[in-house]
């Protein structure tokens, strides 16, 4: 990785909302490595309150999740003034057109299939964020 990359997500704000630990830790390490912040949520229920205080830049979320889903998570989070204009990218290990196209109509910005590759995290940053 260049310098140039590097300095890109420097102080990048980058919400990580999943119930897996393994994801979270993952793309959390990953991130970190290219000078993100990294905030992290179980579920959209914990995450909401997260969102408001620390506003990140982009924000990922899982679909399936226990209390709040991903879609339901994206719909608060796209209706809410503050926040409908923050890229919100919907993770999921289903690649079905369906997830696709109700991900959409909540108003999220990309779709990734997990397992995600470092290269897939970091463009869904570098295409949302010009930081």
């Amino acid at each position: 990785m260049s310098d140039m990359e590097k300095l890109e997500f420097n102080g990048l704000k980058v919400m990580i909302i999943d119930d897996s630990k393994t994801i979270r830790k993952t793309a959390e390490t990953l991130l970190k490595k290219v000078g993100c912040e990294v905030v992290t949520a179980e579920d959209g229920f914990e995450a909401l309150p997260k969102i408001n205080q620390y506003h990140p830049d982009i924000i990922f979320i899982d679909i399936m999740m226990p209390r709040l889903d991903g879609y339901q998570t994206c719909t608060l989070i796209k209706h809410n003034t503050a926040f409908k204009k923050t890229p919100v990218i919907m993770l999921s290990s289903k690649d079905g057109l369906f997830d696709r196209a109700r991900g959409r109509i909540v108003g999220c910005d990309q779709y990734l299939t997990k397992p995600f590759t470092r290269e897939e995290l970091l463009g869904a940053i570098s295409s949302h964020c010009n930081h």
